[in-house]
């Protein structure tokens, strides 16, 4: 049963907080194991992760550094970089292929190497929808790797991208066939359930939803998850304001040309103005760079 009414049963996984505490925790990680293994299909199943340093600096001192939602490694020593991106970005793609140099350029071994690599994952769950794909809604997952144009086969296997557009998920509880479809059903509607649905009976989801039940939290949790709700909250009324005035300027040049041109606007205006509510809340430059992809130069400039 799905509500919208407050106070809500379950955390909102879009959280900073929500999502840390599901999938970032070692008292946890049998989620992000469950979560992983539905989604990757890989040759062995995943049967431990340890979890590594989400700061990673660079080559020098001042070098740009990255920090990531979720990092760990399995007992094989394959990487795996789990993100929730909340807002679009514009160039998130190459944000993600820069994260993803880390795991890979930390693999290096000093003295005699015969540049071997373990593979690396990095899984983006977005809250939003990608401008080339938004007129199709039934195309959601992306699973991207270096290929061969020509032959159209894959190149090189230990490098993928992981890409789930959470807005395009529509499956309903009764629609829900593989372990898959109920991990996106979870993440998609989480803190508007009630009551755990019918379809989630594996033991996983047990787990799952009594680490999620707000009412066991302590008031020190409470009152983290509170401030991190509001945050998302604040986050969410700026993006929807920003693209709301950009269709409507959009309105006044065509329907269509001018609903392109105001989501341009409405983006650009979306990450300046939610730079700037974040940092008079005082939040930390290095989460405001990582939800809005503006340079600390940037943040401080405003």
């Amino acid at each position: 049963m799905l509500t919208n009414e407050f106070p809500d049963r379950y955390i909102n996984p879009y959280t900073d907080f929500g999502f840390k505490l599901l999938f970032g925790t070692p008292m946890n990680k049998d989620l992000l194991i469950g979560f992983l293994n539905s989604l990757l299909h890989l040759e062995h199943d995943i049967t431990d992760v340890t979890y590594l340093n989400t700061e990673h600096l660079g080559m020098a001192e001042l070098d740009r550094k990255a920090v990531f939602d979720v990092y760990c490694e399995n007992t094989v020593g394959e990487k795996f970089i789990v993100e929730m991106q909340k807002a679009g970005q514009k160039f998130f793609k190459d944000r993600s292929v820069f994260y993803a140099s880390f795991p890979i350029r930390e693999q290096a071994k000093r003295g005699d190497w015969n540049y071997e690599l373990k593979a690396v994952y990095t899984v983006g769950i977005l809250n939003f929808v990608f401008d080339e794909d938004s007129d199709d809604e039934n195309y959601f997952h992306h699973e991207v790797k270096l290929m061969d144009i020509h032959r159209k086969e894959v190149f090189y296997d230990k490098l993928t991208f992981i890409y789930l557009e959470m807005p395009k998920f529509h499956k309903s509880e009764d629609e829900l066939v593989t372990l898959f479809d109920k991990w996106m059903f979870v993440l998609h509607n989480l803190s508007r359930l009630l009551e755990r649905p019918a379809a989630l009976q594996e033991r996983i989801f047990t787990r799952l939803f009594e680490a999620a039940e707000i009412a066991k939290f302590t008031p020190v949790k409470r009152m983290e998850y509170e401030e991190s709700l509001k945050v998302y909250r604040d986050l969410t009324n700026v993006i929807d304001t920003a693209e709301w005035k950009g269709e409507q300027r959009g309105l006044q040049k065509g329907r269509e040309e001018g609903r392109k041109e105001g989501r341009e606007e409405g983006r650009e205006e979306e990450r300046l103005s939610n730079a700037r509510k974040m940092k008079e809340m005082g939040l930390e430059y290095s989460f405001i760079s990582r939800i809005t992809g503006l340079s600390a130069e940037e943040i401080d400039a405003l």
